[in-house]
Parts: C-alpha cells; structure tokens; sequence
C-alpha cells in the first residue's frame, strides 16, 4: 500500500499495493472520485464525472 495526496483537499489517499491505471479510489476526506492516472510514479486526477444518457 501506498499513499498519495488527494488533489482536490490534499488529504492522504492509501492506494491498495494493486492499484490499477484507470482505477477510481476515493478520498475518505472530502469525498472526491480520484482516477488513478499514472503508476510510476503515481498520479491521480479527478474522475470525470459520468453522464446519463436515459437510453439516448
């Protein structure tokens, strides 16, 4: 396990040891989807926020 600081609030965020790219974790602090953008090293963004498309 690692840790990273959450972008939005700068709060630790524990990546689990099998951290995948692509993956979302949260920060437990203020709440944000973090997607996990980069593994050496590693780098997080915020998660794009999905849409609904109510069957379109």
């Amino acid at each position: 396990m690692t840790d990273e600081a959450c972008i939005v609030c700068d709060a630790t965020v524990a990546l689990p040891a099998d951290v995948e790219l692509g993956e979302i974790v949260d920060c437990l602090t203020c709440g944000s989807e973090l997607e996990v953008t980069g593994i050496d090293p590693y780098a997080l963004e915020e998660a794009p926020e999905l849409e609904e498309d109510w069957g379109e």
